[in-house]
């Protein structure tokens, strides 16, 4: 990983550590694992870099897996995962946000009582350095 893979990904996983009701983020498929629960993907990177500047754009993933009757608390918890996605600080560690996007979205079930959401964004940064 670049620098800005890095940087981005620990800025998410810190955000997403801030959100009420996870009981864990992983960066990849846990062990064990009490839902609700958040993964972060991989991150996906491509030059965004202009004249005078380096820059990244950045796609990434987050999955949050529940174990419910219903979809509703994965669909809210899916919703606090695109709001601290979207509130990530501008300055990063050598980086600048220049934006957050929202690609997609959805939510789906699985077995029985099993509920499984997915964000995916698009973060563009330019290097401050």
């Amino acid at each position: 990983m670049s620098g800005a893979e890095s940087v981005v990904q620990a800025a998410v996983l810190a955000a997403l550590r801030g959100i009420d009701g996870l009981n864990g983020v992983y960066l990849a498929p846990p062990v064990k694992a009490t839902p609700p629960y958040a993964e972060l993907g991989d991150l996906l990177s491509g030059d965004w870099s202009v004249k005078d500047c380096a820059g990244r754009e950045l796609r990434l993933a987050v999955s949050v897996r529940d174990a419910a009757e219903s979809n509703a608390r994965v669909q809210t918890l899916a919703g606090a995962v695109g709001a601290a996605i979207e509130a990530l600080p501008r300055d990063l560690d050598g980086w600048r946000v220049a934006s957050v996007v929202l690609v997609r979205s959805r939510v789906r079930g699985g077995p029985p009582g099993r509920w499984a959401a997915m964000v995916e964004y698009r973060v563009r940064v330019l290097a401050t350095e």
